[in-house]
């Protein structure tokens, strides 16, 4: 799971650290403010390293100053970006691609195919799609310069999905040398191919981060589409500046200080939408999905009836309330996949459907011996949607006889204590939130929390083979109709095993300066490419 946009309201995060290098701004004239975007986003860039991490501020960052092979258009399709032409052979084993003329690095050197296949190969360790790809790759390798190949064990139609997909961490090229790096370390340069330079000089990690238009980028000759198409840069810099204090960002954004706010506070909305220079609009269209992560490696949720009491005690609704206000911001959702996607379905929810049966959940409770030992819940307080649904969920779970111990801390540390398997009195932890995008949550490949592979697996460390097999059929089928299929098959599995649950799904609209213009719509990334400012 990721840190998604949604995840951060306030800066929580370690300062990034230090780069050096070629390829980085020190200096130039400073543009005027007619062509200078100021953007307020969700909270500080924790790494420059947009593949070591699955947190959106990096990859904010990774899509300002890298590229990627494809991207995802309005429709969601792969479409090529730094690869001009590509094929496969009739076996479907052999994918040969070319890399299009004119791809430079910031430090001036050629694009090559020798930075694609590392790239492509320290991405596959780290990505959760990636990680289903990687056993079924034989070899990725440059057959010259400007063309290399990836040859698979077995015919996978969602190649250049994975490849094009815009669910952190996206497959970002980088040089030869940071792609090289250990996938478990961080690089500590910044050297792309983007539309974008990271000013280092104008930069003060943990304030502001600078980026200047690439006079070099060769923008594609397609209209922009997603990420895909044509990145055309129109203003001569875009600045991100963290502002933790909400009414502080709403008051530079309506007095024209900053140009665009990522996460406007719900209940401040109507004062936004009312000011006849601000434009509220939502640039995600399936939102973001509320993660419940259970620990499957000690009591009580070791215990799939334990688990299984959870469905008929969480209410959806009671977590969503406090913090979305107005039903117009979210809904309940029963299906294991994100409402509003092609796989939603609705196999195994009469839990979800019958609404909230404490009487049921106790009966669960007792045949899976609940003992009353304490509950560990983590509880981000520094964002108020985990902040709230912990607080509710703590409250349903104590009215079904579990014995709740709520453990406030800020969402860095959260993070710190999530990754512990130790036991939830030695510092480890039983329940704990997060929320993903919606895109991310379409399917079940493209996050770790899909998983069931136990110690190797995401947070919380869920073991079944039956949605290992599935997710494989998943993968393996070639149709819409056929994903649907296995989808409802995978679902109806999920919910009686209950690897994690869900608290509802929401949107959270940006805010604007109406005089800047031409946002993408993008799931998981703001590009700022194709942007207006008059």
């Amino acid at each position: 799971m990721k840190t998604t946009r949604r995840t951060i309201m306030t800066t929580g995060l370690a300062a990034a650290a230090t780069v050096a290098g070629p390829g980085i701004l020190r200096a130039q004239t400073r543009p005027p403010a007619a062509r200078t975007i100021r953007a307020v986003p969700h909270g500080d860039i924790p790494t420059y390293d947009p593949i070591w991490t699955t947190a959106n501020m990096s990859a904010y960052h990774g899509a300002m100053v890298y590229d990627t092979l494809f991207g995802i258009d309005a429709n969601l399709a792969p479409q090529p970006q730094m690869v001009s032409g590509f094929g496969v052979s009739e076996d479907k084993l052999t994918w040969t691609f070319e890399l299009r003329d004119g791809l430079r690095w910031s430090d001036g050197s050629a694009v090559t195919s020798a930075d694609a296949v590392p790239s492509i190969r320290r991405w596959a360790v780290r990505s959760g799609s990636g990680q289903l790809l990687l056993p079924r790759i034989r070899d990725v390798s440059a057959k010259d310069d400007k063309t290399f190949i990836i040859a698979l064990k077995e015919p996978f139609p969602l190649l250049l999905d994975m490849l094009a997909s815009s669910t952190t961490p996206l497959c970002f090229i980088m040089r030869k040398r940071e792609a090289e790096t250990d996938p478990m370390q961080k690089i500590d340069q910044v050297v792309g191919s983007g539309p974008f330079i990271l000013n280092a000089g104008e930069t003060k990690a943990g304030n502001q981060y600078v980026y200047d238009k690439n006079p070099n980028y060769v923008p594609r000759g397609e209209p922009p589409s997603g990420i895909a198409g044509g990145k055309v840069v129109k203003v001569d810099r875009v600045i991100f500046q963290n502002m933790p204090d909400s009414q502080t960002a709403v008051a530079a954004l309506q007095a024209g200080e900053i140009d665009f706010y990522e996460i406007p506070p719900i209940d401040l909305l109507d004062q936004l939408q009312g000011d006849p220079n601000i434009t509220v609009e939502n640039l995600f269209e399936l939102g973001a999905e509320g993660y419940i992560g259970l620990n499957w490696l000690h009591p009580p949720f070791d215990n799939q009836k334990l688990r299984q009491a959870l469905l008929y005690i969480v209410k959806q609704e009671d977590m969503l309330r406090p913090t979305f206000v107005d039903p117009k911001w979210y809904r309940t959702c029963g299906s294991w996949f994100a409402c509003g996607s092609p796989i939603e379905n609705d196999a195994n929810t009469a839990w979800f459907k019958g609404g909230q049966d404490l009487a049921k959940a106790r009966a669960l409770m007792k045949e899976g011996g609940y003992d009353g030992r304490p509950v560990v819940m983590l509880q981000a307080t520094n964002i108020p949607y985990m902040m709230n649904a912990a607080t509710v969920m703590a409250q349903q779970m104590r009215s079904a006889g579990f014995n709740v111990q709520l453990a406030p801390m800020d969402w860095a540390n959260v993070v710190q204590r999530r990754s512990s398997k130790a036991p939830p009195d030695q510092g480890g932890w039983n329940i704990f939130f997060t929320s993903s995008g919606g895109l991310a949550m379409s399917n079940p490949y493209m996050i770790g929390g899909m998983a069931t592979i136990g110690d190797k697996g995401w947070f919380g460390w869920p073991t079944d083979e039956r949605n290992e097999q599935l997710r494989d059929q998943w993968l393996k089928a070639e149709t819409l109709e056929q994903r649907k299929v296995v989808a409802a098959q995978i679902q109806d599995n999920a919910w009686n095993i209950v690897p994690h649950m869900y608290y509802g799904q929401w949107v959270q609209p940006t805010a604007h300066r109406k005089n800047v213009t031409g946002w993408l719509h993008v799931p998981e990334v703001i590009p700022f490419w194709n942007v207006v400012k008059t």
